[in-house]
């Protein structure tokens, strides 16, 4: 089975796209198709080199249906591989990347496109939530009651900050340190720095997480270029190399209703062991980590079941300037998703893309440092699935 490697990419900004009713503008095909053409370039690959796409499946708001063969007929690229939308509510993107690395790794196709467009600004704030409500809940029982990701995560919170001592203000530093971080970056949807004083003043969205230390509506579109490494190689040029690839899922929807330790993120653990074994790394390893985090406890949460950093010292860690540009252990270079945005079907790819910018050492004022070895992941429900990708620079 050959070795995957990416080889070129491109992404609108995060913001906001959506044309709202009545109003003239881009449409989503159109979007996508000018990102698919700036990756192919950077790639230098031919068109006729294409075998595979596979598609991040838009949001239920899209008017155009089957968007996948869509796309393919819009951009006149026949493909002998696979066209292929794929779902998996805050994992789709990661899946989209995954399903695109498997079918170069079985020899389907040389060069493969993962990509996505996620629009969803302009559809009212009720009809969105009623959407969000049947996907991450019980339609029979929770559903009825209001449940949303964001009030998991603030039980998550209150859990951590109960066992571990941590601080509303330790946690916090996150949403500054991210910031800071999209402050850097061309692509975030938010750049103007903010400090403590300005998290802790928000209002409250579900206590404790306020305003800043949660995730923004998001539009937008992102494609990433994957090769046969062979392809990579004989390009001449530096690529990045899918090192380490892991998967679980614990069979529970959402949020699992088996007692367990809420905030140990077994998948992510699960994921994260798998992977490090493939690539025969170890968390130490790791010059900066991209996780698929919408609030600021889930980037603790998430960095300790990775082992990134010790259990119960995630916030403490971001408090004291250790996972920020220039730290023990930068994470979230991108200003993660409560900053550089969470346009939720394609987030995972923009997680991918920002490892592999880094790693292409084209990360400009945010760059790590001589980054050899990155980390993203993707998650479903409360982590009760990740998918994790250790990814690694050639030159």
């Amino acid at each position: 089975m050959g070795r995957v490697a990416v080889i070129g990419y491109a992404a609108t900004p995060v913001g906001r796209l959506q044309p709202r009713p009545g109003d003239v503008g881009d449409l989503e095909h159109e979007v996508l198709a000018d990102v698919v053409l700036r990756a192919v370039e950077m790639a230098q690959v031919d068109k006729s080199d294409i075998g595979g796409l596979s598609f991040a499946q838009p949001r239920p708001y899209t008017q155009q249906k089957y968007f996948g063969t869509f796309m393919a007929s819009y951009l006149q690229l026949p493909c002998d591989g696979f066209v292929a939308e794929v779902l998996g509510n805050g994992m789709t993107g990661g899946l989209a990347f995954e399903h695109a690395a498997d079918n170069i790794r079985s020899g389907r196709a040389k060069v493969a496109l993962a990509l996505g467009v996620n629009y969803e600004t302009a559809v009212s704030s009720g009809e969105h939530m009623m959407s969000s409500m049947r996907a991450v809940g019980d339609v029979d029982f929770q559903a009825p009651f209001g449940i949303t990701p964001i009030a998991w995560y603030a039980m998550d919170m209150m859990r951590y900050m109960h066992e571990f001592g941590a601080t509303r203000e330790d946690v916090a530093t996150v949403a500054v340190k991210n910031r800071h971080h999209a402050s850097l970056n061309p692509l975030a949807q938010y750049r103007k720095p903010i400090t403590l004083d300005e998290v802790l003043a928000q209002p409250t969205i579900v206590h404790p997480l306020g305003l800043y230390e949660v995730p923004p509506r998001s539009d937008g579109a992102v494609c990433l270029v994957l090769a046969d490494e062979d392809v990579a190689r004989a390009s001449g040029r530096p690529y990045v190399l899918v090192r380490g690839t892991g998967f679980h899922h614990e069979g529970a929807h959402q949020i699992t209703a088996t007692p367990n330790d809420m905030i140990a993120l077994n998948a992510a653990q699960k994921a994260g062991g798998q992977a490090f074994a493939e690539a025969g790394l170890k968390p130490s390893d790791l010059d900066f980590a991209e996780p698929y985090a919408p609030c600021t406890i889930v980037e603790v949460l998430v960095s300790e079941a990775l082992g990134i950093v010790p259990r119960g010292a995630g916030a403490k860690f971001a408090a004291e300037g250790r996972t920020s540009l220039g730290g023990d252990i930068p994470i979230s270079t991108s200003g993660g998703l409560t900053s550089r945005g969470h346009p939720a079907y394609v987030t995972p790819l923009y997680n991918l893309l920002e490892a592999v910018e880094q790693l292409m050492h084209q990360a400009g004022e945010r760059q790590v440092q001589d980054a050899a070895i990155g980390l993203a992941t993707a998650e479903l429900g409360n982590y009760n699935a990740a998918l994790v990708h250790i990814l690694e620079r050639v030159s």
